[in-house]
């Protein structure tokens, strides 16, 4: 069987990607190998360069329901310190998010084909759970998953944090406090993010070194032992968690930009990874997925579009790297926490570091 194009992956790149070649007159085929929607390890931040980005394919995520988030706010045991955001972001789950959007590609014309595992990948060639496939084009979308085959090299990342997430029907007092802000809860070890989405449900997700995960004998002790921590005891002591068993994730290469020789287009965390804390990478995603389709229409080389990609990302996702790290080297704490009086100005300087810079998204046609 031979498609022209075929994307690998339904996550926001790759739908983005099926949307953008599908309204260009191509028909994509996009392969999802969960069978129906599903929540994601995700902080479900998405800032106004992700809306940008939605908004140029017809697609508005405004629709959707989500929590609109102006401010930040920093919490650190007893204390606290929040800044306005330079824009207004949307707390939005990523089921409801992604599976809008696979919509959307099918609407536009492309094959969205649910339930199908790619097993192999030999340059673009493909070994999937309903046949074999040889595009023209492949593009891998698949997200902080590798492919066997197309394995990425991600010497040198910070690859050793592990991630969590679970939802909360929270009470009236922690939404009213939730509000348009998203707080960043720092502990020893880690890291929190607590933002509302859309239907009153209250996301955490959160990083934390493999010590203090092992100390608390796993992700059920870890996170009752988080919850004890006086914030967020105070935020979701009279919460009820909505997943049965939070999501896990671990060996997520931070820090990682796609520097080698490929068959494929590398799409998303396929080609870039910046720490979670930025709040910036559903947007690097989107934007990923914008130079690909840009690149595949023209007849562009993978060589060609990861250069430009890097071009374009490598310096922000490098200084968002640096900050983590530097937050996990003074006296074991988050840098942060040493000076919290200097936030406000620290959180918009970090926002403004990590963001992609607006003429990469002119360069891509959008206006923010």
């Amino acid at each position: 069987m031979v498609a022209t194009t075929v994307i690998v992956g339904g996550g926001l790149a790759g739908g983005a990607a099926a949307a953008l070649l599908a309204q260009a007159g191509q028909r994509p085929l996009l392969l999802e190998k969960t069978a129906g929607e599903h929540d994601k390890v995700c902080g479900e931040f998405l800032s106004t360069e992700a809306q940008a980005h939605l908004a140029a394919l017809g697609f508005d995520a405004g629709r959707l329901g989500g929590s609109p988030i102006d401010r930040v706010r920093l919490v650190s045991g007893s204390r606290s310190a929040e800044a306005r955001l330079p824009f207004t972001a949307l707390g939005l789950t990523r089921r409801r998010l992604d599976a809008a959007l696979l919509d959307h590609a099918a609407a536009a014309g492309a094959k969205v084909e649910r339930g199908v595992t790619v097993r192999q990948v030999d340059g673009t060639a493909l070994t999937t759970t309903s046949g074999a496939l040889t595009p023209a084009s492949l593009l891998l979308a698949t997200g902080k998953h590798d492919v066997r085959g197309a394995k990425r090299d991600t010497t040198g990342t910070l690859d050793h944090l592990i991630g969590f997430k679970q939802y909360y029907r929270a009470d009236a007092a922690t939404l009213r406090a939730l509000a348009g802000v998203i707080e960043i809860v720092l502990f020893d070890g880690g890291y929190a993010g607590l933002q509302r989405v859309e239907d009153g449900m209250v996301n955490l997700c959160l990083l934390v070194g493999r010590p203090r995960f092992d100390a608390a004998g796993g992700g059920e002790g870890l996170l009752a032992d988080l919850l004890r921590e006086p914030h967020l005891a105070r935020r979701l002591g009279n919460a009820t968690p909505l997943l049965d068993r939070p999501l896990t994730i671990s060996g997520v290469p931070y820090g990682f930009v796609h520097r080698g020789e490929d068959s494929a287009f590398r799409l998303g965390d396929q080609a870039g990874v910046i720490p979670s804390f930025s709040g910036d990478g559903m947007s690097i995603a989107l934007h990923s997925a914008r130079l690909a389709a840009a690149a595949v229409l023209g007849g562009a080389t993978p060589a060609a579009y990861h250069a430009r990609f890097r071009h374009d990302v490598a310096a922000q996702i490098g200084r968002a790297t640096w900050l983590q790290r530097a937050g996990e080297t003074v006296a074991g704490r988050h840098l942060l926490v040493a000076g919290i009086g200097l936030v406000p100005p620290l959180l918009r300087w970090a926002a403004a570091l990590t963001r992609v810079p607006p003429t990469a998204l002119r360069r891509a046609g959008l206006q923010i």
